[in-house]
């Protein structure tokens, strides 16, 4: 009996591949969803997990209130005596105001506008290890180096930022001044920031005379024992009283490394979200598609051995009976 059973359901798929291979597609097309959702919610985990420890825990970004990317806004900005107030409030570790904003780079006779940051060499250990970065090839910036450049990891390559992909030693031109090529910070993985162009605060002032002095953002450090939390609230307070602004009208927000990683999972969340809803969807085409193949196999088995003419049943009630 089990033969004749395995033969007529062989048959059957035989005779019906279309409807065959659409039920074994929904299938598949659910099961993967539901595999991509798991592999991509926690491959985010461990990567936020893995940017936070690289980075540590214990970092706060004190940034201008302004619209686009922080410095791109000169009518928003914090003083350098702004950054010197932080660095002095109990409970700081490191304090060091960043220069950012959008520069022409020229190689090759093409042109290109991408971000440029200045960095004070002074404290490049602090900015790197904020950033998650470090230099790939060649060497990262130092005192003194006015006229030389570190890259992003993009720039390497023909056809991602330039036609033919930049080498060290190579000359660039950021807003019409050379610059030496003399190093590749490693991948970061978010394009905007693979295509990124540092230089030295010196260089920077030269290049921005009208933007010396006026960060579009601060990093800063809690000290051990000191809760960034807590240490971000007494920040906001002071560097308040310090600008004589009111409350709820600062033109800054401090934020702690946790609140960023917070938006970012806010994000991720929205995704996993999406994801969840093909996963359903998929599950439930499959779970129609497969009734309706029993529901069409039971009509037509019942059919050849005349059930329905012998006992007069209903279709729905011999399909109840079959599953149930």
């Amino acid at each position: 009996m089990r033969i004749d059973e395995m033969g007529y359901s062989i048959q059957h798929v035989r005779k019906r591949k279309l409807r065959s291979l659409l039920t074994a597609l929904s299938i598949l097309i659910g099961i993967a969803a539901i595999f991509a959702l798991l592999s991509f919610g926690i491959g985010i985990r461990d990567y936020i997990n893995t940017v936070a420890d690289e980075a540590g825990r214990n970092k706060l970004f004190i940034q201008a209130r302004g619209i686009g990317a922080p410095g791109t806004d000169d009518n928003f900005f914090l003083a350098k005596g702004d950054v010197d107030f932080v660095g002095k409030i109990k409970g700081v570790d490191e304090a060091v105001g960043m220069y950012f904003s959008a520069g022409e780079i020229e190689f090759d006779d093409l042109r290109k506008f991408y971000f440029v940051s200045g960095i004070d060499t002074g404290k490049i250990d602090f900015v790197e290890e904020t950033f998650t970065i470090s230099v790939l090839k060649g060497r990262r910036l130092k005192r003194g180096d006015s006229s030389k450049a570190v890259l992003g990891y993009n720039y390497q390559f023909d056809d991602k930022i330039f036609k033919k992909g930049v080498k060290l030693g190579d000359k660039i031109n950021i807003n019409g001044k050379p610059f030496d090529v003399i190093g590749f910070y490693d991948e970061i993985g978010n394009p905007q920031d693979d295509a990124n162009v540092y230089i030295t605060k010196e260089a920077f002032e030269l290049l921005y005379p009208d933007k010396k002095d006026k960060f579009g953002f601060v990093m800063a450090s809690s000290q051990n024992g000191v809760k960034p939390s807590e240490l971000a609230e007494r920040i906001e307070e002071r560097l308040r009283k310090f600008k004589n602004q009111e409350e709820g009208k600062e033109d800054f927000f401090v934020q702690t490394f946790e609140d960023a990683l917070a938006t970012f999972t806010t994000v991720i969340n929205v995704i996993n979200g999406v994801l969840v809803l093909i996963a359903l969807i998929s599950t439930v085409v499959a779970f129609v598609n497969i009734m309706n193949t029993m529901y069409t196999a039971i009509i037509e088995r019942t059919k050849e051995i005349g059930i329905m003419k012998a006992v007069g049943a209903r279709n729905s009630d011999i399909l109840f009976i079959f599953v149930f």
